[in-house]
């Protein structure tokens, strides 16, 4: 299979080149990502639990949905294709954008930009990137990373204390 190439972007999140991902991983190149939050009509969150497979954050909790935009793609392009590829959820009405978070150690150099959408699932998870996935409260979600926040990747941390979580 081809490496993924992505946009390398600058401190103000302008694309400035196009790289590997193995490299840009691994020279800390700031670049661009999408998380997606899917809440059902009782309030909850669905978090997927990442892939043993994965390069970042194995078994790590997660965004419901979270990914890499491939170079040229826009993010809301890229959030929708995520939810498409990771739960197999289609939405009829477009995504919410909550807020923006520069790139910085926590999101792995990623400029990120967070969604918000409503559905009930049940989804269809890829295989290659969730091993399982599940509802929780958002009351559940703060008291768990409050005691256990080695149990989730470093991004959602940010994400869910920036929402106030």
């Amino acid at each position: 299979m081809n490496e993924e190439i992505f946009d390398v972007v600058n401190e103000r999140d302008d694309v400035i080149g196009q790289r590997p991902r193995r490299e840009v991983h691994e020279q800390r190149l700031l670049h661009r990502a999408v998380h997606v939050l899917v809440f059902n009509s009782r309030g909850q969150l669905f978090l997927q639990k990442r892939s043993l497979k994965k390069d970042c954050f194995p078994g790590a909790w997660d965004s419901s949905a979270s990914g890499h935009l491939d170079a040229g793609e826009s993010y809301d392009a890229c959030a929708v294709r995520e939810l498409r590829e990771e739960l197999g959820l289609e939405l009829a009405v477009p995504l919410k954008r909550l807020f923006k978070i520069d790139g910085c150690p926590e999101t792995g150099y990623e400029f990120v930009w967070v969604y918000r959408c409503e559905a009930e699932g049940p989804f269809a998870l890829h295989p290659e990137e969730i091993e399982r996935g599940g509802w929780f409260a958002p009351v559940e979600i703060s008291r768990w990373i409050e005691e256990r926040p080695g149990d989730f990747a470093s991004g959602f941390v940010l994400i869910w204390r920036t929402m106030g979580g």
